[in-house]
């Protein structure tokens, strides 16, 4: 990592004061660090305290003529490796979101050519608000790479999600991004299958079974493991999000179709059950509307079973991929579920999420990582984050294999 450099963008936020931690961090990693400071982010960290730390000058000014002599805002953004935003306030998402570019952060994020990842930090009202999630959703969209913001108490006195992610764990997305390689391509060369959303299970041209499942983790993980140079198939149920850029999505509706679009999909180096695929189904299916006959009785459904698509892919064989990570929603009892699934159904990993909460259809997770060597938590993020760190250990793993 020595030769590695990122440019830190420090955005005008309170959480701006856990920056020269970062820098710490990096610098003791080997990961040379330059930094453009914000006219908001200098009321609350000094170009003298960043100078200090990172034994080079801290970039402030777009018209400054020296640099710009030279086209400074280019070179600043294409001399690193990667391009960290931290604290990514609103402002500077809306900014990079709509190409804006009217001071050297902005200028800086629309000129590079490099990746880019982005901490945000803000009131949490602020990170509920409809604008800035769509703006999220078009950097996600655009290849940004984000991590968190968590959830706790905040400088203003309130609770709830949008602290910036502790310096630690912004390092260790950095160092996810800069392993091995050019950056982002950890997994190119790699074909990974993802199954994502609920099945739909139709009982007559109306009604169905189905669950409560948004298809939100599936398509996150998806996004990370094509900023990662994967090619990825998405087999994705019936779901309101929009295609990811870059993926190769296939519809589907039944357990059926499902597995069938997985098996049609191989041969993958790594396949992940995200789809909370329903486990039974209407043994008829009707083709006209199903009626009540009279006031008060209650109609009875008779169920089969559907076919178990983990346990089908992760079944030993030539077509088997070489990962095969399986997801499990439990209310209780995780690890020993999760142990138990993971030996049933022969599959290498388990990632199980507690839905007891708002998991199914909210944008945050928790999740806990079983594997044959243990198992190993990951605490209360945003999706997207929790899709990040899955692929970067995926990467890891083929990293190890080679």
């Amino acid at each position: 990592m020595t030769q590695k450099r990122v440019l830190l963008i420090i955005g005008g936020g309170i959480a701006a004061y856990k920056t020269p931690e970062l820098i710490r961090q990096l610098d003791k990693a080997g990961i040379a660090v330059r930094v453009i400071l914000t006219g908001a982010g200098a009321q609350f960290v000094t170009p003298l305290t960043l100078a200090s730390i990172t034994r080079d000058i801290v970039h402030t000014q777009l018209f400054d003529l020296t640099n710009e002599a030279q086209m400074g805002h280019i070179e600043l953004s294409r001399s690193a490796d990667l391009l960290v935003v931290a604290p990514a306030t609103a402002d500077l998402m809306a900014k990079m979101a709509h190409g804006l570019a009217n001071d050297l952060a902005s200028t800086a994020l629309l000129a590079t050519d490099k990746p880019v990842m982005m901490a945000p930090a803000m009131n949490v009202r602020m990170w509920e608000q409809p604008a800035v999630a769509r703006n999220v959703d078009t950097l996600r969209g655009d290849g940004v790479i984000f991590i968190g913001p968590d959830e706790g108490a905040m400088a203003c006195g309130e609770f709830g999600v949008g602290r910036m992610a502790e310096p630690g764990a912004i390092v260790d997305a950095i160092l996810a991004q800069l392993q091995g390689g050019d950056i982002g391509k950890g997994l190119a060369g790699r074909h990974i299958l993802i199954t994502a959303g609920p099945t739909l299970e139709a009982i007559d041209p109306v009604r169905y079974l189905s669950n409560r499942s948004s298809g939100k983790q599936g398509y996150a993980i998806a996004l990370a493991c094509i900023a990662l140079g994967a090619r990825v198939t998405l087999v994705s149920g019936p779901t309101s999000l929009d295609p990811p850029r870059g993926v190769d999505v296939v519809k589907v509706e039944s357990a059926r179709d499902m597995l069938a679009a997985s098996q049609a999909a191989l041969p993958c180096d790594a396949f992940i059950g995200v789809a909370a695929v329903a486990d039974w189904r209407p043994s008829t299916t009707s083709d006209r509307k199903m009626k009540r006959v009279d006031k008060g009785t209650i109609g009875k459904i008779d169920l089969t079973e559907n076919p178990d698509i983990l346990a089908s892919i992760a079944k030993a064989g030539p077509a088997r991929p070489v990962l095969v990570i399986g997801f499990a929603a439990e209310t209780h009892d995780l690890e020993a579920y999760s142990q138990a699934k993971r030996l049933k159904k022969n599959c290498d990993w388990i990632v199980a999420n507690d839905v007891s909460g708002d998991v199914m259809g909210g944008d945050f997770n928790e999740a806990l990582l079983v594997t044959a060597n243990g198992s190993e938590r990951w605490a209360r993020t945003s999706k997207a984050s929790i899709a990040a760190i899955l692929a970067s250990k995926i990467q890891g793993y083929f990293s190890d294999q080679a």
